[in-house]
């Protein structure tokens, strides 16, 4: 297809994207949790990853379908890019997949950083064995149909999350997290944060285990908020 059809929305830094593969999706909802966004840009907990070893980072991009009609799918793919994740808003439909590993292997082939579908997929093994992230909801093996034309770089609804041509696009084996264009460098900084506390509170555990291991001086374990909280609060033996 030598024909551009659509515009690509424009990618997301690339020294945020590379910040960003640092983190888990975990992370970024809690970055975004100080921000006060509503669900946190967590996708449904039911949409997860063909192979759960795969981490997938990048620009999303959008296809509105509805129905198992996998044709503006098509379209799409072959107009992709690298380092752009395509989000298919797929309506949570059930009753055909919408790809299979011939059409994720043409994504992998323009080199898209992965596939979200909320909807489901078939070829489960042919999926495992291509480099590409696929997630989905389910495994369905009747075929997809093609009607068209769908919508594609729109606004999109996709397994409980809106979901904007731009915004970035992180999953692991936990599922999938959205984060708005507009507030990724912030949420990805409140991530880093987290993620450096996790990292000291992972070092006290082993710490602790070591201690006690050892027949040691235990430090404290419970974090200080922990404690903070408790002398706020009460708790009765009483039935």
């Amino acid at each position: 297809m030598t024909q551009t059809y659509f515009d690509l929305p424009e990618k997301i830094n690339e020294q945020l994207l590379t910040r960003a593969k640092k983190l888990s999706p975990a992370l970024l909802c809690d970055g975004m949790q100080k921000l006060g966004i509503a669900k946190n840009g967590a996708m449904d907990a039911s949409l997860m990853p063909i192979d759960e070893q795969k981490i997938m980072v990048g620009t999303a991009c959008t296809v509105d379908t509805e129905d198992g009609d996998n044709f503006p799918i098509h379209v799409a793919i072959y107009q992709g890019k690298p380092d752009y994740v395509m989000i298919v808003a797929g309506k949570n439909s059930m009753e055909r997949a919408y790809l299979g590993d011939l059409l994720a292997g043409a994504a992998d082939a323009v080199g898209l950083s992965g596939i979200v579908v909320d909807g489901c997929v078939r070829d489960k093994l042919g999926l495992k064995e291509l480099a590409i992230p696929v997630y989905s909801k389910g495994i369905m093996q009747r075929s997809p149909v093609k009607k068209g034309p769908g919508k594609i770089n729109v606004p999109v609804f996709c397994a409980g999350v809106s979901v904007n041509p731009g915004d970035l696009v992180v999953g692991d084996a936990d599922g999938v997290t959205v984060v708005p264009r507009n507030v990724v460098e912030k949420v990805i900084e409140l991530a880093e944060e987290k993620l450096f506390y996790e990292l000291q509170r992972a070092t006290l555990i082993n710490d602790y285990k070591q201690a006690r291991e050892n027949g040691t001086e235990l430090p404290e374990l419970a974090p200080s908020w922990v404690i903070d909280m408790l002398d706020k609060q009460s708790y009765s033996t009483e039935s």
